[in-house]
């Protein structure tokens, strides 16, 4: 494979020799030449002089082809003249260093197509021009890429057209993780449909395939040969197109991508880990068999369509099991009922016997699933089998105990078998707090069944990513110099030697077929360092070793911290609705673990620039982030009412909808989405992430979250200009530091340069 790496890389350095030897002598002249009337900039917009009237960006569809870390980019533009009459216009595309362009075409009479690569420093007086010319910086967040400017073409009035760009460029390698960026804006105004696929094939088989920026549809033609696209529900998802992929290796691979941080003492890292494509590839392992034990509602309000369709899910994750896998049933309502004293193999015979049970099941009478709970747990389990949980209910506790702390206690002191609950709340009457920490505890999921949705689908989606367990109980270490395994969920404070620390998650799910493990923490210092993934790979007990150098660490992977710290603010929201458990929050209101934890929230959230249900109001106008002690008010009641006051109804189930998603987290959410307490989505616009940053909009400014939280007076000490030498001189500072999009936000722009509060205006 390196050999084939190097003949490629040896071929697009001669290709890019002689493109550059044909297209030198124009390319001063093309980077100088005056600009059409509309410039347009797929991943941002269009800029148009005067008032010649702006071409509208309609959607943009890019294919990219990735062969053995070559990939070739074909980006169709869509375009649209709402005027009346012919406007001219040219590209301009971002690409990546070291891109090859390979065609340019569009449609209609004009001059024949051209397209000429600008270097990074050609592309930055290029931006600078547009800048000065049409006092508009939202296109100098491209600062440091390279950029294909265009021949001018025509766009006919109230017409259509069609622009086609080809670009090839070797990916990078980082050991067996290969990356793939194609810039965009990060601007919360693109609302332009991007469509990208990607289409891998590699010698090696691939092991698993990810992207922090965005939500991943992925189907698997062979081990060698992967497809992944942007999902349907993130195709205007703002922010550049990242992807990674993982080249197999011996059982789990592993790759790190990290984030340098000197005001931790070293950065933020995120681990990507991956099965292998066929884990039973080669290998005489034993794959690990399930033990399922299905605990069902019976209760009063199960009765009708519930009841029928709960019967039916329990059907599928019967006829879902293997031969020789172990299944149990207990149906309870106010007493608890069991189909065996406990699990018994799946056989043709156990089969037929649990289906003329679960039809005999009745709905009547109270909900007690403290007992249920209890007898599930108890269970003496089969030897050498995952034990697994599906435990659904409709409604709060009526019957037996009833206490939320109660239930929550049982479910992990009772729970000696190490068994994984799955929990299910059918409908809205349920304590949905409660349900996710069972779940959460167990290495498990919580999942809830709106109103009008189908209870054998949900239970059916969660059944059919356990197939195939191959990574049981895993357990991540670090490794010490004289290599002895430290938990990497203490702190560092607690060892001189440890290195790692505010791991997220604290407890690793359990990797079933074509999962992927997304693990995000801190460190300290910047020697390498050495991770241990240990657990029942495929039968038997394995440790997997990975060291990793922290020099790759770059301010370009400032989706790492951002992903932690959404992670990070789930876990304590997490904690704040546990103290409301029984008694609403009423006397944990005055506990001082409860401010601490708000005030953490609000640190994190500010910085950061997420926000939640709990925290959307330092987004609004008349909040002033600088009055901290307001803020911490608002924030507390805001979490009483809600996240340890309602533990039931649509407002509850809103919120575990939200932390689910947040605790789980793996790729951005650049807007901030949520549902509200109707379920409504919702999304904040005033709050923007750039680079590595996050501003708040307040009238016409953007004021950096650094300057809030440092506590500074929102007064500039340095008023900087548009198209000043003063602004250019700060172009290159930021460029350097990879935040130069800092200075694309519209309107005036307060930012901390060097502890220093700048005002950039027009």
């Amino acid at each position: 494979m390196k050999l084939r790496t190097r003949a490629l890389l040896t071929g697009l350095v001669m290709v890019l020799a002689g493109v550059s030897g044909i297209a030198a002598a124009q390319t001063a002249h093309v980077a100088a030449r005056p600009f059409a009337s509309n410039v347009v900039v797929p991943q941002s917009r269009s800029f148009a002089a005067g008032n010649a009237g702006a071409v509208e960006i309609t959607g943009v569809d890019v294919g990219v082809g990735v062969v053995e870390q070559v990939a070739t980019t074909t980006m169709d533009i869509s375009l649209r003249n709402p005027t009346g009459r012919r406007i001219e216009a040219e590209l301009l595309v971002p690409v990546p260093q070291g891109a090859v362009v390979r065609g340019f075409t569009f449609q209609g009479a004009g001059t024949e197509p051209t397209a000429v690569l600008l270097t990074k420093e050609e592309a930055r007086s290029t931006y600078e021009r547009i800048v000065s010319k049409m006092r508009d910086p939202a296109i100098l967040e491209f600062a440091g890429n390279d950029l294909v400017r265009s021949s001018v073409f025509p766009v006919e009035a109230q017409g259509t057209q069609k622009v086609r760009l080809t670009y090839e460029h070797l990916l990078p390698a980082d050991g067996d993780r290969i990356d793939y960026v194609l810039p965009r804006s990060e601007s919360l105004e693109l609302k332009v449909p991007w469509n990208v696929s990607v289409k891998i094939k590699s010698k090696a088989p691939i092991s698993t395939v990810y992207s922090p920026s965005h939500m991943l549809d992925t189907t698997r033609a062979s081990d060698t040969d992967v497809s992944a696209r942007i999902a349907a529900n993130a195709v205007t998802q703002p922010g550049a197109f990242r992807l990674s992929y993982l080249v197999e290796r011996d059982g789990v691979t592993a790759s790190l991508l990290a984030y340098p941080d000197p005001s931790i003492g070293g950065g933020y890292f995120l681990l990507l880990a991956g099965l292998p494509a066929s884990p039973h590839r080669g290998s005489d392992a034993l794959a690990i068999k399930r033990e399922v034990t299905l605990v069902l509602d019976r209760s009063g309000s199960m009765q009708g369509d519930k009841l029928r369709q709960v019967r039916e899910a329990a059907l599928q994750v019967l006829a879902g099991l293997e031969d020789g896998e172990a299944f149990n049933i207990i149906a309870y309502n106010e007493a608890v009922d069991l189909f065996a004293i406990q699990p018994v193999p799946k056989t043709d015979e156990t089969e037929k016997r649990a289906r003329a049970w679960l039809d005999n099941m009745t709905a009547r009478g109270g909900t007690n699933i403290h007992d249920a709970l209890l007898e599930a747990l108890r269970q003496k389990p089969v030897e050498n089998m995952l034990p697994i949980v599906l435990f659904l209910t409709d409604g709060l506790p009526t019957i037996g105990q009833t206490s939320e702390v109660a239930i929550r206690d049982v479910a992990m002191r009772a729970n000696t078998h190490h068994r994984r609950i799955f929990t299910f709340g059918v409908g809205v009457d349920v304590n949905t707090p409660l349900l996710e920490k069972i779940a959460y505890e167990t290495r498990a999921v919580s999942t809830f069944v709106l109103p009008n949705e189908d209870v054998e689908v949900k239970v059916a989606q969660v059944f059919k990513r356990l197939y195939g367990p191959v990574l049981a109980d895993p357990r991540l270490e670090q490794v010490l110099p004289d290599g002895r395994l430290f938990s990497t969920g203490l702190s560092p404070l607690s060892s001189v030697m440890s290195r790692v620390y505010d791991v997220l998650p604290t407890t690793l799910p359990d990797l079933f077929e074509g999962d992927q493990l997304v693990v995000l923490g801190r460190y300290v210092g910047e020697q390498p360092v050495t991770f241990a993934v240990s657990g029942n790979y495929l039968g038997r007990p394995r440790t997997f070793r990975f060291t990793f150098d922290l020099d790759g660490a770059t301010t370009k992977n400032a989706f790492v911290p951002r992903l932690w710290a959404s992670r990070k603010i789930a876990l304590l929201i997490d904690a704040i609705r546990e103290l409301g458990a029984d008694d609403g929050g009423r006397t944990a209101i005055d506990d001082p673990k409860f401010k601490e934890l708000v005030d953490e929230i609000i640190r994190l959230s500010t910085e950061f620039g997420i926000l939640t249900e709990y925290t959307a109001f330092l987004a609004t106008e008349g909040t002033n982030l600088a009055q901290r002690d307001e803020v911490l008010r608002q924030a507390m009641v805001n979490f009483q009412n809600r996240a340890m006051n309602t533990r039931q109804g649509v407002g509850s189930v809103n919120q575990s909808f939200n932390t689910n998603f947040q605790r789980a987290q793996y790729n951005l959410n650049a807007r901030n989405e949520y549902f509200d307490e109707n379920m409504n989505r919702v999304a904040i616009s005033t709050v923007q992430q750039v680079n590595d940053l996050a501003f708040y909009q307040r009238g016409n400014r953007w004021i950096d979250s650094r300057v809030v939280n440092a506590g500074a007076e929102l007064e500039p000490t340095r008023v900087v200009e548009i198209d000043s030498d003063e602004f250019r001189a700060l172009i290159t500072k930021l460029a350097a530091e990879n935040r130069q999009g800092a200075l694309s936000l519209k309107g005036e722009i307060m930012l901390s340069v060097d502890n220093e509060v700048v005002l950039v205006t027009e």
